[in-house]
């Protein structure tokens, strides 16, 4: 599973209520986001509570995904924050297409 976090800036906006909030969640779904985004281990080789996994179940772990081909499953937690993540980067793409879009037509370079 590829680790999203740190490649890209967060990218909040301002709801209709003032609260800072990632594009395209809700209140609710950003704090869910942020306190899932820190509950996580960064995928460095560090286990859950922060100690260093044994190298050797990690290699037995690694070698056991690369000879079946497959990806490791996510947690549930890991789940709900790819599909948090999902949702809040499909927003952003939408949302810079559609400035784009607008000063497309703003522009005097456009007609």
């Amino acid at each position: 599973m590829s680790d999203f976090r740190g490649h890209s800036p967060r990218r909040y906006v301002v709801d209709v209520s003032g609260r800072r909030v990632l594009v395209g969640l809700t209140l609710e779904e950003t704090s869910e986001f942020e306190g899932l985004d820190t509950s996580l281990p960064v995928l460095d080789g560090e286990g859950r509570g922060g100690e260093a996994q044994d190298r050797e179940a990690q290699d037995r772990e690694a070698q056991d995904r690369e000879a079946s081909g497959a990806e490791p499953m996510p947690s549930a937690v890991e789940g709900r924050w790819l599909e948090l993540y999902h949702k809040h980067d499909k927003a952003w793409i939408k949302w810079k297409a559609d400035l784009r879009a607008g000063q497309e037509r703003d522009s005097p370079f456009f007609n």
